[in-house]
């Protein structure tokens, strides 16, 4: 009898356990229900069917983490929200510029049109700078230089009225029905898009090589005609850190936007697109990258574990 009642309070224990709601951490942005982790043996670490998990805590009021070559969602925040790009525009800038065609060893002059009377943000690309086409798409893509992604509008085959209208017929190409543009620079708060949209502008980026090549070089130098040289440097310091393995990067940032990031990166054996909007601090979107992987890789090692 004794062995019947303790048998039953377990089971009663046990189901309590289940049912239990996970526990809400208070925090700044709404969270969605943690749903069950399904574990598999195959190739994938885990699969995460919820829209989000609890314990994966992130400070970007935005957030989307998608297997890429399954386009499994991992992690969801937010995702189908519009919200400001800022200079993640300039990843469409670069396709655009690319699909065109133009020759890379073109020369280009910054100009006066090219600075930024909007937000009179600073520069050190100098009026009169030539640079090619080339060099001029890595300053834009690596170090987000304003001057750069306008000077590559403005140059383009019918100026930037076509320039733009290329980048919204390239968005429709790619289903980002969410996603419209009015720059090359993403200086505008027009600039819109949702994480949804945005994995799949990365995944296209993800298939040029140059923009592979020159959105996670470290640094590159620009030597003028008098031979002075000015060294710049990746807006995303993830890319020199040896623990990471990235293949696309994109950062931005207006006051309307937020910090943003978007990479597409190996972790754990796994080549994943990372989206990371509207980060409340100037180190967050970092932090919740770094955040990301550790996530990521303990899932792999719960998995072989379980092995």
């Amino acid at each position: 009898m004794k062995a019947k009642w303790f048998i039953a309070c377990l089971l009663l224990s046990s189901s309590i356990a289940v049912a239990a709601p996970a526990h809400k951490k208070a925090g700044h942005h709404k969270t969605g229900k943690a749903k069950a982790v399904k574990i598999s043996k195959a190739v994938k670490p885990v699969k995460i069917h919820a829209t989000e998990d609890h314990r994966l805590q992130l400070g970007s009021a935005v957030a989307m983490i998608v297997d890429q070559q399954s386009g499994e969602t991992l992690f969801s925040r937010n995702a189908a929200s519009q919200a400001p790009i800022a200079s993640i525009t300039k990843l469409m800038t670069a396709m655009v510029v690319l699909d065109a065609g133009l020759s890379m060893d073109e020369p280009i002059t910054i100009t006066e049109a090219d600075v930024d009377w909007l937000r009179n943000s600073g520069s050190r690309l100098r009026v009169g700078t030539t640079l090619t086409r080339g060099e001029t798409l890595q300053l834009a893509l690596m170090s987000s230089e304003n001057r750069a992604a306008a000077a590559l509008a403005r140059t383009y085959p019918g100026g930037m009225a076509q320039f733009v209208a290329a980048m919204n017929r390239k968005a429709a190409e790619l289903d980002m029905r969410q996603t419209h543009f009015v720059d090359s620079t993403g200086l505008h708060s027009e600039n819109v898009s949702t994480a949804e949209d945005l994995v799949k502008m990365v995944r296209a980026g993800y298939h040029y090589e140059r923009i592979r090549q020159m959105s996670t070089a470290e640094g590159y130098d620009v030597v003028n005609d008098n031979g002075h040289r000015t060294a710049y440097r990746n807006t995303n310091a993830l890319v020199k850190s040896p623990s990471w393995d990235i293949g696309l990067s994109k950062t931005g940032f207006i006051n309307e936007a937020g910090r943003c990031l978007v990479m597409q990166a190996q972790i754990a054996s796994r080549p994943v697109i990372i989206v990371l909007l509207d980060s409340w601090g100037k180190y967050t979107r970092i932090a919740d990258a770094n955040r990301i992987k550790k996530w990521l890789e303990s899932s792999r090692t719960a998995l072989a574990r379980l092995g």
